[in-house]
């Protein structure tokens, strides 16, 4: 009897899937064994990162994992690394984690947000806990305008200011003080040869990020508080291609002081940021920065903008009656021109004290 032919039906029918077809797992490693660590410098796609507990100095060089996909990573930044976290010469690290951030510093480099430097933020500095503005008394004298624009940014960042006014052995403090008297702004002096230990008290346990213009001390000033900070800073230059340039920042731990166990905190110098362009502040959080003209506001008619155009803005009533200092009504005006692209404030004269 001859065989009988098979029949196929669909069973017997195997199609291999394509590659848009293929199933993707979403499962990532969770890298239990990661270490914890705090990123002190960026430089060309590379991070300098200091293990958080034990209080290690050893850097270790690390690059973002590609798990993290287009999340930034800059100084102040809490991450997980895994790899070889040695910080030998030559050992690359991996950052697989960014812990969320408490706080983020940005600025721009114009005011207005019509412009492209306007449009391109810049975060500077995560998880910064304090604002050090750094102004000298004299040679060359304050600039109150810089500084005003310092408080909008700490105050926008949830950040608390801190005013150190440095060359206080050649002017007095009275003028500056008396300026941001109904602010209650915490500030400290400092004079050529005495000591910090005011400073250190208000920096310790921090991250603190230093700000000044050239000229203020402020470099004089961190290599006060870190002695070996140019040793500090060449440790990390190594870390990419080329050495650290003058426009990144860097966070420098303090020393201990005497015997004490507390954290004496962290520095970031950031040598580069000499202005902030507030383009990412809106013009509501923009008064902000003026607590002592918030009040003067509360009557005002809700679509009033403040400038010097409203004629019925409370605010000129307010400085008339002696609530509030009228420089600094014309400086919140001035920023408010510059976002609407009117000038900008830092073009304009040092204001007199």
């Amino acid at each position: 009897m001859p065989a009988r032919k098979r029949e196929y039906d669909e069973d017997d029918v195997r199609i291999r899937p394509g590659k848009s077809s293929r199933p993707r797992t979403r499962t990532r490693p969770k890298h239990d064994d990661a270490v914890d660590a705090l990123v002190i410098t960026v430089d060309r796609g590379r991070y300098g990162c200091v293990r958080e507990e034990g209080g290690g100095t050893e850097v270790i060089t690390a690059m973002r994992a590609r798990e993290l996909g287009r999340k930034s990573v800059v100084v102040g930044d809490r991450v997980a690394l895994v790899g070889d976290v040695s910080g030998a010469p030559g050992a690359l690290a991996r950052i697989v984690r960014i812990s969320e951030r408490s706080s983020v510093l940005r600025r721009t480099a114009d005011d207005d947000d019509t412009t492209p430097e306007g449009r391109l933020e810049r975060v500077v500095v995560a998880n910064a806990d304090q604002l050090v503005i750094v102004s000298a008394l004299s040679d060359p004298p304050p600039r109150t305008g810089f500084i005003d624009r310092c408080l909008v940014a700490a105050y926008d960042a949830d950040v608390e200011p801190l005013l150190c006014l440095t060359k206080a052995d050649l002017a007095g403090p009275e003028g500056v003080l008396g300026y941001y008297a109904e602010l209650d702004l915490p500030h400290v002096l400092v004079r050529p040869g005495s000591d910090l230990d005011e400073l250190r008290a208000r920096l310790a346990g921090r991250i603190s990020v230093l700000v000044g213009h050239s000229g203020v001390g402020k470099s004089t000033l961190v290599n006060r508080l870190v002695p070996d900070a140019l040793r500090a800073v060449g440790a990390v230059s190594a870390i990419g291609k080329g050495r650290h340039t003058s426009t990144s920042a860097v966070a420098l731990r303090l020393p201990a002081v005497g015997r004490s166990r507390r954290d004496p905190g962290w520095i970031v110098d950031t040598p580069g940021i000499r202005s902030f362009g507030l383009a990412h502040v809106s013009a509501e959080s923009l008064l902000h920065g003026f607590p002592d003209l918030v009040e003067g506001t509360l009557d005002d008619q809700p679509n009033c903008g403040h400038t010097a155009a409203e004629v019925d803005c409370r605010l000129d009533a307010w400085v008339a009656e002696g609530k509030a200092d009228g420089r600094r009504l014309a400086s919140y005006r001035r920023l408010l021109a510059s976002r609407a692209g009117e000038g900008d404030v830092r073009d304009q004269p040092v204001e007199e004290i």
